[in-house]
């Protein structure tokens, strides 16, 4: 402050001068020789061979509140992404935390940045599982965590939405798969395209479910698909949303997800209906659903036939069986008949007499009384003891008809049935030790048979039989 108040000029440097003051004090700060950092990588590119970006730092609100430029220059560059692949199966992008090694560099045109030289995948596993915890933690504390996996689907699932894109690694051999399944089952698919890596992975997943449901009006989609391949350049940070997976745990449709690699997994895979390995699990999945479907179907439907096949060929038979008894059961039916007939017959004349011997009795009391009044002298007329006279004789002479007008249909029934009425109408009867063949079972080569016609009777030997 006093170099400002005086009037004598004050001491200048240069900016390389300053520079190298700079320089010279981060050289003997021991941490800024070599440190682990942990900060979240932003604006990322590689030229050169040399990979550029941005170390950033944010608070819980999301606001940055601390920036480095970094660097790994190409030596190192090829050593540290090969490690972090091999343990993650990931490449660094943008929006990754990482810990990174390295020390501060300062140079008089570029100014200060971070020169990293090593990093540890472990750091970056765990805060994505970190992630993915938080995030099924939240939906369990809503209520939806299992709320798609409880839906069900339709026997066979074949309308499908699809959610991918178009040129995804993946979408290819599951379409391919999917149409050329070997149950031969015909599926309706229909694409709805999105971005399926990078920052707006959630956003554009989101859009496109929106829009699955809102096509349901059009058609009623049996499921929706999920599906990205895997590959070198995967990412699935994307995935790993709080909005998209509440989406996609209260989505009214079953969803299907088949992410990744194998060994993939993201927040999708723990709350979507069914999950697969990879897209092709899905397209398997789906066509084997489908084939156990039919399956079914045609094993039932031969059951049902069997079944029918079955009752028809017991239905015949008992027909046989019963075509055997009309017969014999007429002849009882008639001789029954004959029976109630005669015990009718046999106790007509006694009701009868003993009917007249009542009006008898009621007409001599009546004479009697008739006498008496004339003896009186009273003149009575008596037309109620001629009609019921009358009503006696219409009673008997009624029941008398019913009852012969009844035999009469007994008869004819039994010549109807009566096995020589058949024989009349051009049909035999065979028999084998006197009793009738109603199974041709019952008959082997060899058999004696006799043949019963209306004129007479055939003896014969078998010598062959055939089932029809």
């Amino acid at each position: 402050m006093e170099a400002f108040l005086s009037n004598e000029r004050p001491k200048a440097y240069s900016l390389s001068e300053f520079s190298r003051f700079v320089a010279n004090a981060m050289s003997r700060e021991p941490v800024l020789m070599g440190a682990w950092v942990v900060a979240e990588i932003s604006d990322m590119s590689v030229r050169g061979g040399h990979c550029y970006m941005t170390l950033i730092e944010k608070d819980p609100s999301g606001t940055t509140i601390a920036r480095m430029r970094a660097n790994i220059w190409a030596n190192r560059y090829i050593y540290i992404r090969e490690k972090f692949r091999r343990a993650t199966e990931r490449e660094l992008s943008n929006g990754m935390k990482v810990m990174f090694y390295g020390g501060a560099n300062y140079h008089s045109n570029y100014g200060l940045s971070f020169n990293i030289g090593e990093i540890e995948p472990s750091y970056t596993m765990g805060d994505l599982e970190r992630i993915r915890r938080e995030i099924l933690i939240a939906l369990q504390k809503e209520g939806i965590l299992n709320r798609n996996r409880e839906l069900t689907f339709s026997d066979p699932p074949r309308k499908i939405a699809i959610i991918s894109s178009e040129s995804a690694a993946g979408y290819g051999d599951f379409l391919n798969q999917l149409q050329n399944n070997s149950a031969g089952v015909e599926f309706n698919t229909f694409l709805f395209p999105a971005i399926m890596q990078g920052e707006k992975t959630a956003q554009s997943v989101i859009a496109a479910l929106d829009l699955v449901e809102q096509t349901r009006c059009i058609i009623d989609w049996d499921c929706v698909v999920i599906v990205r391949g895997g590959g070198a350049t995967t990412d699935m940070n994307g995935f790993d949303d709080l909005r998209l997976a509440r989406r996609v745990a209260t989505f009214p449709i079953p969803v299907v997800v088949g992410i990744g690699h194998e060994r993939d997994r993201c927040v999708l895979d723990e709350i979507a209906c069914i999950r697969c390995k990879t897209p092709t699990a899905v397209a398997a999945w789906l066509s084997d659903t489908a084939g156990m479907a039919w399956q079914r179907a045609y094993d039932l439907a031969t059951r049902i036939a069997s079944f029918a096949s079955e009752r028809l060929k017991g239905e015949h038979i008992r027909l046989q069986s019963i075509e055997t008894m009309i017969p014999a059961l007429a002849e009882t039916q008639l001789k029954n008949a004959r029976l109630r007939l005669h015990s009718i017959s046999a106790l007509l004349p006694a009701a009868a007499s003993e009917a007249l011997s009542k009006a008898r009795i009621r007409v001599e009391g009546l004479t009697t009384t008739i006498r008496m009044a004339s003896n009186s002298r009273i003149k009575i007329e008596y037309p109620a003891l001629q009609a019921m006279s009358s009503s006696i004789k219409s009673a008997v002479t009624s029941i008398l008809e019913r009852e012969k007008s009844r035999l009469d249909n007994l008869q004819k029934l039994t010549d109807v049935l009566n096995p020589a009425s058949t024989l009349k109408r051009g049909y035999s009867i065979t028999k084998i030790g006197g009793k009738a063949v109603s199974d041709i079972k019952a008959v082997k080569a060899g058999d004696i048979i006799e043949t019963l016609t209306d004129k007479g009777s055939i003896i014969s030997t078998v010598s062959e039989t055939h089932t029809t």
